[in-house]
């Protein structure tokens, strides 16, 4: 039994030294490779957690100027907001710069420059690197700033799109609609669009109730 004992254990320090002398080989083969392998995946971790950081610390940093343009705007200060929302739109992420652009319209329009304030509506219309539906808002405002101006045809074909069902919308466009075409002097499509307007439930609530004034004033 104590020579059974004794040939396993030499067994086993045997195979240990197999085993440890294929590991060394291994590892003069192979361990280069997996120090590069492990600096690699420890070096992607830190440089992808650093790269959220940085976003989220820009990010901050965009939502803040955007927030400080606005109380320029409040303020008064038409240049030194116009100046820093368009510094934001040139500079930010695709979020920040897009509101950015829709702010710098909408400042340039209350200060009485509405062709500019047009003019940055028109360019947001057209961008194919915005959603659809941010395209469509920024033609619903430029047609908006043109009701008393524009041509109210070309301006209501352009509404068409945003009047349908479905559409995020449809309610303000159909109100465009009307007034588009009570300038025109087509009583029965005002009447028409003030209508469905005033009869659709999910409509915002003044939206439906400027409607059902504007019909009893035409009659119907």
């Amino acid at each position: 039994m104590v020579w059974e004992i004794g040939v396993a254990d030499i067994f086993e320090e045997v195979d240990e030294e197999v085993r440890r002398d294929r590991l060394d080989k291994l590892w003069q083969q192979y361990g280069k490779y997996l120090i590069v392998a492990l600096v690699l995946i420890v070096g992607g971790t830190a440089a992808s957690v650093g790269w959220r950081e940085y976003r989220a610390m820009r990010q901050r940093e965009f939502s803040d100027q955007f927030q400080a343009a606005a109380v320029l705007a409040e303020e008064g200060k038409t240049v030194d907001a116009v100046e820093a929302l368009g510094r934001l739109s040139g500079d930010a992420t695709a979020g920040y710069a897009m509101l950015a652009r829709f702010r710098e319209a909408a400042v340039r329009a209350g200060a009485g420059d509405a062709d500019a304030a047009i003019a940055i509506y028109e360019a947001l219309a057209t961008d194919d690197g915005l959603d659809q539906v941010y395209r469509d808002l920024a033609t619903l405002l430029a047609v908006m700033h043109q009701v008393d101006t524009g041509e109210a045809d070309a301006l209501s074909q352009r509404l068409e799109p945003l009047a349908a069902d479905g559409s995020a919308w449809r309610h303000t466009a159909r109100e465009l609609l009307a007034a588009l075409a009570l300038k025109s002097g087509d009583r029965t499509r005002a009447r028409k669009e003030f209508t469905r307007l005033a009869n659709d439930l999910q409509a915002p609530r003044g939206a439906r109730a400027r409607a059902a004034e504007m019909l009893r004033a035409l009659g119907g």
